[in-house]
């Protein structure tokens, strides 16, 4: 295993860090400053400092850096954007920043991969360009959606139309203003195989029968201007040529679009641990208590330890399955990818929480550190939950034994 990383990558690593640190964190009051904090999603904006950092970001040339494709992005494999992925993952702003958030990064991974011509030039292009927002459609009320083969809405073929009806639910950015169409997946042909009878299709957000039904509180907020909407598809048509790919290959592309992006969501959550750390140690070393600085009293030197030694493992683990991803493919590094998406979050869930006690009752209030804790609860589900990902390297692991 090589973790060197290119020069192209240390370079853009440098200017990344600079940037989150001089511009990005320190706005990141101002961006809560400008947001509209109403319950009514229909009444969310864009707060004009995003739009500013945005503009800076694009002209220093640091934008679209997920992309390994020269054609779209920086050209970085996924070795060489981990680190960059750490870097966005100490600000909670800094992804949408460099246009590198979830969930476009994995929608345009799929129209680049998969995406006709026609469908790279209307969503694509503007997607990557940082026009507009996407969302993806696949998680369901109604079923337990770890098991994907679970799903019920379906994307059927009539005539020259797909029509598509279903529930679906946690459709994160639904809520965004600049949000201009949704991935939707469903079933087409039920009797098909079970991983040939799912397809994947692009649904433009305002379509006749999208409706939007509520935004999900997670912890009691509504993550403005972003939202996880619960969505109703009422008989939506659109043509055949809106299926990405073809009809029953969705589950094909769901795993060429899992693999990279779980690498960035775990790099973003080691960035994000990192700073909790930082958040920890600095009130350890200055908060006096019984005559003596935290720092000092009881288990608080091993807690430190132990989630300095926990951060780094988790960013070698992940280095290895994005290593692996690249040298192996998905499948390849299979049992690497599923085991990050483990250890990751639970590593930031747990340097958080210490960092929340350390704090004390100011901890339980405080924006930045229970913002990192909902984030961390949050990851241990998204993707998979924990139960699924440790199956898979269970199953995996007992492979070698038959």
């Amino acid at each position: 295993m090589d973790f060197q990383h290119s020069e192209r990558a240390r370079k853009v690593m440098e200017q990344v860090e600079r940037f989150v640190r001089e511009r990005v964190v320190p706005n990141e009051q101002t961006y809560v400053d400008q947001l509209v904090h109403t319950d009514d999603w229909t009444k969310w904006k864009i707060p004009p400092i995003l739009e500013e950092l945005k503009a800076e970001a694009k002209g220093l040339g640091l934008w679209n850096l997920f992309l390994p494709d020269e054609e779209y992005g920086a050209g970085l494999d996924n070795r060489d954007y981990a680190p960059v992925a750490e870097l966005t993952g100490r600000s909670f702003l800094a992804p949408e920043v460099f246009n590198c958030s979830a969930p476009d990064t994995g929608n345009a991974e799929v129209l680049v991969k998969y995406g006709s011509d026609a469908q790279k030039e209307r969503w694509l292009e503007p997607l990557l360009a940082g026009e507009i927002r996407s969302c993806f459609a696949m998680t369901e009320p109604a079923v337990a959606s770890s098991d994907a083969t679970n799903m019920q809405a379906t994307c059927e073929v009539v005539g020259d139309e797909i029509v598509i009806n279903g529930q679906k639910w946690w459709t994160s950015g639904a809520g965004d203003p600049r949000t201009a169409f949704l991935i939707f997946m469903g079933v087409t042909d039920p009797n098909a195989g079970r991983h040939e009878r799912h397809s994947m299709v692009l649904i433009p957000i305002d379509a006749p029968g999208v409706k939007i039904l509520r935004m999900l509180p997670v912890f009691g907020h509504l993550d403005e201007p972003h939202g996880h909407a619960e969505i109703l598809f009422d008989n939506v048509r659109v043509p055949l040529d809106h299926f990405i790919a073809g009809p029953g290959r969705g589950f094909e592309i769901a795993q060429g679009r899992l693999g990279p992006g779980r690498i960035h969501h775990c790099m973003r959550a080691i960035g994000a641990a990192e700073r909790a750390l930082e958040r920890l140690c600095g009130r350890a070393m200055h908060r006096v208590a019984f005559g003596k600085p935290l720092v000092n009293l009881g288990a608080n030197r091993d807690i430190i330890a132990d989630s300095r030694m926990a951060i780094d493992q988790a960013r070698l683990l992940t280095l290895k399955a994005a290593w692996g991803l690249d040298t192996l493919g998905t499948f390849g590094a299979l049992v690497d990818i599923s085991a990050i998406k483990v250890v990751a979050p639970n590593v930031l869930q747990r340097v958080a929480d210490a960092a929340i006690q350390m704090h004390g009752g100011e901890g339980m209030s405080d924006r930045e550190l229970t913002r990192l804790a909902a984030m961390a609860r949050a990851l241990r589900i998204a993707d998979g939950p924990d139960e699924v990902h440790r199956g898979m390297v269970a199953r995996l692991e007992l492979e070698k034994y038959k």
